[in-house]
């Protein structure tokens, strides 16, 4: 798939009334609504808080394709990315459509977790993590996913997360824009024929990123854990894939990995619909580096604190005020973070500073105007680390 293409078609089929970081049912049931008369759009269950959970359904192909997203409520750039590839997919004047449905049927939850898509928290309404609940069921979006899946049974499985600014890909300089993992289905970490399938569809996308965001495309840790919606589908040998969509510079609206998470549906599924995918490919999944954890938003190098040069990590928290989400920064880190990078950096020329106001002062001068900040519950704990 040429890259040019994938982005002209973004272009063309960008869902525009979705935008930031804050989408929640009020949000997407408009568009489901509008939907309705042209692909079948279904309730499959309720959440803790009695939320509807809605699922949509295309194509008549005889391979089964099952999406979900915002299974962690604050997770919501796949969510933006469902709706445009849903736009691009429904459309009749592309070939992308064409291909997709005649060889595919689609299912697609696009929010799992709408308590905590509301509240803008990783968790639900009982604060259960649905990610951790696969085995145990104790939560009613746990059980409604676990029924599409066991009456489905589907050919392959998209897991759809975000992560936080904190990642690299390996242990470089290099944001960790889009990640991707074939999870593992046992302790050994078997490279099953499941496995081997998932890992070629990734190694495809990898291909089309790599056009457009060269060494920033990362593979998330395998370590297995049954507890997990995607080691537990890899336990029942469905093959799967899960999106981690990451933090592009400057981008914390992430709207431009929005864009690659979309290139990375599109491709992903015309390869699946193109082609009988064994799972021959498998080996350039792991020419991606793993992720690693480099990043802090801020770095303010070199300033003197208590006598001693140091360096000093901001991290951003992000919380939802007033129905905004704000990014409040935190020192995360003080000592020598020479081994760390920041997404925005500041040589402080061994400046002295004297706790809360300096730091302020200095990360004003370096945030991004679309950022909201709130500095009056800026945590600056500078204990030494």
């Amino acid at each position: 798939m040429n890259i040019e293409r994938l982005k002209t078609a973004f272009a063309n089929y960008k869902e525009s009334s979705l935008f930031g970081r804050y989408i929640h049912l009020e949000h997407i049931e408009p568009l489901l609504k509008s939907l309705s008369d042209t692909i079948e759009v279904t309730v499959i269950g309720r959440s803790e808080n009695n939320a509807p959970i809605y699922m949509t359904r295309l194509g008549n192909g005889k391979k089964k394709l099952l999406y979900w997203s915002q299974m962690h409520g604050n997770e919501s750039t796949t969510t933006k990315a469902v709706f445009d590839f849903i736009n691009t997919l429904i459309a009749a004047d592309n070939e992308i459509s064409s291909t997709v449905l005649e060889n595919c049927s689609l299912y697609i939850i696009p929010i799992l977790n709408p308590d905590g898509a509301k509240a803008y928290t990783r968790l639900n309404y009982n604060s259960v993590d649905l990610n951790r609940d696969a085995q145990d069921l104790t939560q009613k979006e746990s059980v409604v996913l676990k029924k599409v899946i066991d009456e489905l049974q589907p050919d392959f499985a998209f897991n759809l997360h975000g992560q936080r600014t904190i990642f690299s890909a390996g242990e470089t300089n290099a944001s960790a824009i889009v990640s991707f993992l074939s999870a593992a289905g046992d302790q050994e970490r078997s490279i099953s024929p499941s496995r081997k399938i998932a890992m070629e569809v990734i190694a495809e996308m990898n291909t089309i990123l790599q056009q457009c965001i060269p060494d920033s495309v990362g593979r998330y840790d395998d370590g297995f854990n049954i507890n997990c919606t995607g080691d537990t589908m890899e336990f029942r040998g469905i093959p799967t894939v899960l999106f981690e969509a990451g933090h592009y510079p400057t981008d914390y609206d992430r709207e431009k990995t929005r864009a690659l998470i979309y290139y990375s549906l599109i491709s992903s599924a015309l390869y699946l619909a193109s082609n009988t995918v064994t799972g021959d490919q498998f080996e350039a999944y792991f020419t991606i580096p793993e992720n690693e954890k480099c990043f802090y938003d801020i770095i303010i190098r070199e300033v003197l604190l208590e006598g001693e040069i140091v360096d000093i990590g901001v991290q951003y928290e992000e919380k939802l005020i007033e129905n905004e989400v704000k990014f409040i920064p935190k020192v995360a880190e003080i000592g020598n973070l020479e081994k760390k990078f920041g997404h925005r950096e500041i040589f402080g020329k061994k400046r002295a500073i004297r706790y809360y106001n300096d730091v302020v002062e200095i990360v004003r001068e370096v945030v991004l105007p679309k950022i909201t900040l709130d500095f009056e519950i800026f945590s600056l704990e500078l204990s030494k680390s």
